[in-house]
């Protein structure tokens, strides 16, 4: 296949139920901004006359006016921005942010300011992407010991920088 050509395979799809809230109105659903992209695009639903102000260091729960359901073996991951962390320095902070299955309050999205300057967060502004992700479960098997490997012990910094 040609470099740039669309490929052919299918991408797997899920359906997910989604519930606009309150002050939510005339807002876009998330949406994938090309045909191979991972992430979605969360905005914000702040108040047309309340933009969230973050000053630098500060961190605030921004609305995005959604709520989901899930199917059970799914979660939803909300991730940063890589454009507005360049120019900005904006990210979420517990990235990437867990929403399960099970939950079904409203996805507000932990963000911080770790720029230089003050920045408005405006209803409407793309402030996170969200990733819809199989979920695996693990069956703990407790051994007395673990065989070794070629890394081993290694930690931070290990196998180079």
């Amino acid at each position: 296949m040609s470099r740039g050509a669309v490929s052919e395979r299918k991408v797997r799809q899920v359906t997910v139920r989604v519930c606009r809230l309150a002050g939510s109105e005339g807002l876009a659903l998330p949406s994938y901004q090309s045909s191979a992209a991972a992430g979605m695009d969360l905005v914000a639903a702040v108040a047309p006359d309340a933009p969230i102000r973050l000053a630098p260091g500060v961190r605030a729960l921004v609305p995005t006016g959604l709520a989901i359901a899930l199917p059970e073996g799914f979660e939803a991951q909300v991730r940063p921005r890589s454009g507005l962390a360049l120019r900005a320095g904006i990210t979420v902070l517990n990235s990437p942010g867990t929403i399960d299955a099970d939950y079904r309050g409203e996805i507000r999205v932990l963000l911080i300011n770790l720029g230089e300057e003050a920045f408005e967060v405006r209803r409407g502004d793309r402030i996170a992407q969200l990733v819809i992700q199989p979920v695996v479960r693990c069956r703990w098997v407790p051994v007395p010991e673990l065989e070794d490997s070629e890394r081993g012990e290694g930690g931070f910094g290990s196998t180079g920088i």
